[in-house]
């Protein structure tokens, strides 16, 4: 028995991706972090902290708590999404000891501060709207803001963080809904925004109705110099300020816990985002971070951790002066986790790392940091995942690296 015969359409057209992620690029540190994960190679390309100095003991208690009996039972369940109210508790006594008072119902638990950038965007960020940053800048919030459809303006700075007028002439031209700042051993830069210039910026929101994020991993970190107030605390910033943290580098980063404190009309919001997101953070993971805040001191662990990354960032800044060529700028910062460099001339740091990393080293080339014009000439370099040693010998490889330039 014969079939029968039927036409074959012409195929249609292929299905298309949102025009939103069109302009976002991916982390280039993200990739290098890839290419370079090979025996050997001494990275100071990715803002890692050392996994020998995690409390695998402490968070391995701390996990057996959450999990025992009844309580293992509640930590494996749907949760609210505001988060674990005595994470939050802890969270908040800790802020509140840091100069920023702060209550439990101020905070929002999110799934790393990277989640909470996201919800930020979505909540305050249409298409279109204006976002002000330091150039440069965390390039993982640029993705951000990018992906919300945002169009971001840069902000001149120094060695001492965003310059007020700078920030005042574009709030004038550009009418930015949101400003976002790492005022505390920047991400790339190492700077840190000075207690007169917080100030400023605090008082150029409140004139201006100026959303600012403080996006604050590293403040805990800090090797020298006196402890700042963070700009949250600032009278001015009262009811305009969001101020993000994270376990990720005091902690470790496979928790993916972090934290934003909100004024409260701005939390509801955020919270409604996040349900949309993904209903709750963890709960084991953050019952987990509970007990340890509770039975374990994270102040005298945070203590381990300056006193090595201290070793750690003065090996690299000892070293720079004999590595670097002639003319070379950098910063010295007084803590966090990374080194800014600046070439001379018109070096492309970027036609560099192929050479770097046949000599089994690697950095991250400055230029995507930035949101405009980019300084090709520009660099990161992160101390904290290798020991003084290991530093040393990858100083000695970079210096065959820039010994042409």
């Amino acid at each position: 028995m014969s079939q029968p015969t039927t036409a074959t359409a012409p195929p249609g057209p292929p299905p298309v991706f949102a025009r939103r992620i069109a302009g976002v690029a991916s982390s280039p540190v993200r990739e290098l972090l890839a290419l370079i994960a090979r025996p050997g190679v001494i990275s100071f390309a990715g803002g890692l902290p050392a996994p020998e100095l995690f409390d695998l003991p402490g968070l391995r208690d701390a996990f057996a708590t959450a999990l025992s009996d009844d309580a293992g039972r509640r930590s494996l369940q749907y949760a609210p999404t505001e988060g674990n109210h005595e994470l939050r508790e802890l969270v908040a006594a800790r802020l509140t000891d840091r100069e920023l008072p702060t209550a439990p119902e101020h905070l929002l638990v999110t799934t790393g501060s990277q989640q909470a950038l996201t919800l930020v965007a979505t909540a305050l960020l249409d298409p279109g709207a204006v976002v002000a940053v330091e150039e440069p800048t965390y390039l993982a919030a640029l993705q951000s803001f990018q992906l919300a459809g945002a169009r971001i303006v840069p902000v001149a700075g120094d060695r001492d963080g965003i310059l007020p007028d700078a920030l005042a002439a574009v709030i004038r031209r550009e009418r930015p809904t949101l400003l976002y700042l790492v005022p505390t051993f920047a991400n790339p830069t190492g700077r840190t925004l000075t207690a007169p210039r917080r100030r400023a910026v605090a008082e150029l929101a409140e004139a201006h109705g100026l959303w600012v994020v403080e996006d604050d991993p590293y403040g805990e970190l800090r090797y020298a110099g006196q402890r700042l107030t963070p700009l949250a605390a600032e009278p001015a910033a009262a009811g305009r300020v969001v101020y993000l943290g994270s376990f990720s580098k005091v902690g470790a980063p496979g928790l993916r816990l972090g934290w934003l404190r909100a004024p409260a009309d701005l939390l509801a919001r955020l919270t409604v985002v996040k349900q949309a997101a993904d209903l709750h953070t963890s709960t084991v993971d953050q019952a987990a971070a509970a007990a340890y805040l509770r039975t374990h001191d994270l102040n005298a662990h945070i203590e381990t951790l300056r006193t090595e990354y201290r070793r750690r960032r003065d090996a690299m800044t000892a070293a720079l002066p004999r590595v670097l060529p002639p003319g070379s700028e950098w910063s010295e910062p007084d803590g966090g986790m990374f080194v800014w460099v600046r070439l001379p001339g018109a070096v492309d740091a970027a036609a560099l790392l192929p050479v770097a990393l046949s000599h089994e080293v690697a950095f991250v080339p400055g230029a995507p940091f930035y949101a405009a014009e980019p300084d090709p000439a520009t660099l990161r370099l992160s101390f904290t995942a290798h020991t003084p040693g290991e530093i040393t010998e990858g100083m000695r490889r970079l210096s065959r690296v820039f010994a042409g330039v």
